[in-house]
């Protein structure tokens, strides 16, 4: 189910603006606020992992990490259930994190919860690899009650039963660099 630059772009012009620019980076802000509360006492010896979803996770993390006040390393795990499709099927594994987890404070970031099966089974695999604790951080978690009942620790927005995209949310594979979050005119996810 491809399309074309010029059909994303047609999607993102009769989209639904739910957050702006402005609302979306005020609520990166207050998840930076929280995220240094949660780790404050823990940083040192470099006890801290943050841990990129890809792909869509980077814009978050690049805007949110630099607002975080404890020092971290960073890696990245790309795993997915979609592939391109708007309905999640078994994990894939394309990229496991290189750096050891094993006795550290992983942040894992991601940026939607929607059904919780990909990040509850990144946060499953962090555990087994010996992460002292886990904190789980979303830009937006989808309102509707399918899943697997996973909840993340840091949630930045609520959004609705609907194909969302922007600031890292995909649209068939474009738009993750859309100024806001927005919705697909009348599609629901």
């Amino acid at each position: 189910m491809s399309v074309t630059a010029a059909e994303a772009l047609a999607v993102q012009q009769n989209a639904d603006c739910l957050f702006d620019e402005q609302q979306v980076e005020a609520v990166i802000e207050t998840m930076a606020d929280r995220l240094d509360r949660e780790l404050a006492g823990q940083s040192a010896g470099g006890q801290i992992l943050a841990l990129c979803v890809m792909t869509g996770a980077v814009i978050l993390a690049g805007k949110l990490l630099p607002k975080v006040d404890a020092p971290m390393l960073l890696d990245y795990v790309h795993a997915t259930r979609y592939r391109g499709a708007t309905t999640g099927g078994k994990l894939a594994w394309l990229k496991r994190n290189e750096l050891p987890i094993d006795g550290r404070t992983v942040v894992l970031i991601d940026d939607i919860l929607d059904e919780g099966y990909t990040l509850e089974a990144i946060a499953r695999h962090c555990a087994d690899e010996g992460a002292r604790r886990v904190i789980t951080v979303v830009l937006a978690e989808k309102r509707h009650d399918r899943g697997c009942g996973f909840r993340a620790d840091i949630v930045g927005l609520e959004v609705p039963d609907r194909y969302v995209f922007g600031y890292g949310m995909d649209y068939k594979g474009y738009l993750r660099n859309a100024p806001g979050i927005f919705a697909v005119a009348g599609e629901q996810s």
